[in-house]
C-alpha cells in the first residue's frame, strides 16, 4: 500500500504541514521564512525517506525540528535525533522516540 505523502500524490498534505510550521514557528516567537520551513520540511522528508510516513508522523518529525532550531538546540543533540529517526524501522519506532524525548521523565 502506498502513502501519498512519501510519492507526493497530494500537495495539500505538504503545504498544509508547511503552514502549520510557519505558524508554530511564530507561536514559539521566532517566525520562520518560508525558506526556512520549506528547509525543515524537506529535512523532515528526508529523513524519514525509508519510510512511508502518515502526514501525521511527518507532521511531528518536521515540528520537532523546528522546536531545535528555534530553541538554539545543541547541534550533537539535533544529530543524534536525527541519526534515531534515520535507523527507526517503521512509523510506530519514529513516534515513539518522539514521544521519549517529549517525555520530562526521561531526563
Amino acid at each position: 500500500m502506498s502513502n501519498p505523502i512519501a510519492h507526493g500524490e497530494d500537495p495539500g498534505f505538504h503545504s498544509s504541514i508547511q503552514e502549520n510550521l510557519k505558524q508554530l514557528s511564530a507561536q514559539l516567537g521566532s517566525p520562520e521564512d518560508e525558506a526556512s520551513v520549506m528547509e525543515i520540511y524537506q529535512n523532515a522528508c528526508d529523513l524519514l525517506s525509508q519510510l512511508s510516513p502518515s502526514p501525521l508522523t511527518l507532521a511531528r518529525v518536521a515540528g520537532t525540528l523546528l522546536v531545535y532550531r528555534v530553541t538554539n538546540t545543541e547541534p550533537e543533540e539535533i544529530e543524534w535525533f536525527n541519526t534515531q529517526v534515520k535507523q527507526c524501522l517503521d512509523e510506530e519506532e519514529v513516534e515513539e522516540l518522539i514521544e521519549s524525548i517529549s517525555r520530562t521523565d526521561a531526563l
